[in-house]
């Protein structure tokens, strides 16, 4: 993993020519406190079992991160939150996973040529919680699962469980956001191709604040 690392950490990301926005990345939980995280790459529950980021945050585009907070509260109308897995996510990470993953798994992870939309603050990793209990609601497949069981139509599961899924991704495509071909937590949102990728670390965003 150090040496999966440090190549990551030396390469840089691929060089772009268009004008973009300047970034305006902002902590979710800054806008509204009851965003729930659990940011799996600040830990090591996850599908390389590695702790990738130095602290548990999620930082999107401010107008990303504004059309989740109405996505947010239009789901605890109906008594559900947003639990954020992943948002921003810094370039050589993105590296880190293409370089780590098998040839056949590879749709799940963004080829570091042509960069993710997590490192351009515009995509989103998310799930529901309950907001009376706290209680994470259970999908058809886990988080960062590399089946078909996570593709967004996948027809498996209970009724109960595609219901949650389709409550999720409905109020997300309400607010402008498009769910991933292979991945049900996986939302990108409609202005990505504005903004650069990034490759600024958490400690460094923090630091900005």
């Amino acid at each position: 993993m150090d040496e999966l690392r440090a190549l990551a950490l030396n390469s840089s990301p691929p060089v772009e020519k268009q004008n973009f926005k300047k970034l305006d990345l902002i902590e979710l939980k800054d806008f509204d406190e009851t965003i729930k995280y659990d940011i799996r790459y600040a830990g090591t529950n996850n599908f390389m079992s590695n702790k990738f980021y130095s602290q548990a945050s999620a930082y999107m585009q401010r107008p990303a991160a504004e059309a989740l907070i109405r996505a947010h509260q239009k789901l605890n109308l109906l008594g559900y939150g947003l639990l954020i897995h992943d948002a921003y996510r810094p370039w050589y990470v993105t590296k880190m996973f293409w370089d780590a993953t098998p040839d056949d798994k590879k749709i799940f992870v963004a080829n570091p040529q042509d960069g993710s939309r997590h490192n351009r603050g515009c995509a989103v990793d998310l799930t529901l919680y309950e907001l009376k209990t706290g209680k994470v609601i259970e999908m058809v497949g886990g988080y960062d699962e590399m089946t078909s069981r996570s593709f967004p139509n996948y027809y498996g599961g209970t009724s109960e469980q595609r219901w949650h899924r389709k409550l999720l991704r409905e109020t997300m495509e309400s607010e402008g956001f498009n769910v991933y071909d292979y991945e049900w937590w996986h939302f990108d949102y409609k202005d990505w191709r504005q903004y650069p990728i990034a490759n600024t670390r958490f400690e460094d965003l923090s630091i900005k604040k």
